[in-house]
């Protein structure tokens, strides 16, 4: 699926693909964000995803040219998910809608696992 707008001079149209790279830059760009990560179905495992497969660890979908997000990321131990978590939201809605000019809906961001070192 894609998002469209259109005005007089034409059409945009921007591909999830597009927008799950911005999303999937900015939160791995914030503190405590180990990286993203991909939940196999057949084993229920969380793996961590190299940085060329980094849209596997993402959901774009677009309703009513407003687009919704889902993020599954991997946390360092002894940081405060919540607080990490809201500054994902923060910072994936302001950086997806300033790069694209479409609204963000909502962004979900889901912990599949903590890494310890």
């Amino acid at each position: 699926m894609a998002i469209k707008t259109e005005n007089e001079r034409g059409s945009i149209i921007m591909s999830n693909t597009v927008i799950a790279h911005i999303a999937g830059m900015v939160a791995t760009g914030c503190y405590g964000v180990v990286g993203m990560a991909y939940k196999s179905a057949s084993d229920g495992f969380a793996s961590l995803l190299k940085w060329d497969t980094i849209t596997k660890g993402i959901k774009v979908s677009t309703e009513d040219d407003k687009i919704s997000i889902d993020l599954h990321i991997i946390v360092e131990y002894g940081v405060n998910i919540k607080v990490i978590s809201d500054s994902i939201i923060s910072n994936v809605r302001y950086t997806v809608e300033s790069m694209t000019g479409f609204r963000v809906g909502n962004v979900t961001v889901n912990v599949e696992g903590i890494r310890v070192d």
